[in-house]
């Protein structure tokens, strides 16, 4: 890819921790905060870094288990998943919101960072764009597959910046009457975009996982270059 990358360290409100930073080519371009799966920045997630990247942003992942161990990185096994979800158990949300604050003003910082901002999140990371709307930290938010949203709809009436959300019709973690009860909430909010794909379950946008769903990885990733481009 036509990228460049490497890790630098954020202050946050309690300590230092690392983040992966993708520059594309030139080094400048609008920023993107991207908050991970429960897997860390691992192989994926800087994957979709460099990807966006060559897509013209400058992308900041920050690891946001740096409380329970630096740079954890887990694969998709049986022992990843259960590791996965006792990390993500294990996180305080609201300091994940801290760390999602704080990366994106590392990321306004940046020389290289011309204009706006937005968060893209994956998984827990989609529940934390989420988050980082509401919180009014960027100026625009992505999440794919957010679970828990459902669970945060409280939040709603705070988000007036543009908000775009992926959901799987077959994802097996987030029924589709949570999907519908965002759908309905968000329904005379012009400022959000919702998109299901029927045939996608969780996690639809990982290559390294079974339930990748190719045609549902491209159509998303598309929309959101197109909601980037428009929004930033």
């Amino acid at each position: 890819m036509s990228s460049t990358s490497q890790w630098i360290e954020v202050d946050g409100d309690d300590g230092k921790f690392g983040a992966y930073l993708a520059l594309p080519r030139g080094g400048k371009g609008p920023g993107i905060v991207l908050a991970q799966e429960i897997f860390g920045v691992n192989a994926h997630i800087r994957g979709v870094a460099d990807q966006y990247a060559a897509d013209g942003y400058v992308v900041l992942a920050p690891d946001l288990f740096w409380r329970q161990g630096a740079r954890i990185e887990l694969g998709y096994d049986e022992a990843d998943w259960k590791r996965a979800v006792e990390l993500k158990t294990a996180t305080d949300t609201g300091k994940a919101r801290a760390d999602v604050a704080a990366a994106a003003a590392t990321l306004r910082a940046l020389p290289g960072v011309e204009g706006r901002i937005a968060s893209i999140g994956y998984c827990y990371g989609g529940l934390l764009s989420y988050h980082a709307a509401a919180d009014g930290v960027v100026d625009a938010a992505i999440a794919y597959y957010g679970g828990g949203i459902q669970n945060a709809l409280d939040r709603a009436d705070g988000i007036r910046l543009p908000l775009m959300l992926h959901f799987g019709g077959k994802d097996s973690h987030i029924p589709m009457s949570a999907v519908k009860s965002v759908a309905e909430r968000f329904a005379e909010q012009d400022n959000v975009e919702i998109h299901v794909y029927p045939e996608a379950e969780h996690g639809f946008n990982c290559s390294h996982r079974a339930s990748y769903h190719q045609q549902s990885a491209a159509l998303a990733h598309g929309y959101s270059l197109i909601f980037l481009s428009e929004m930033l």
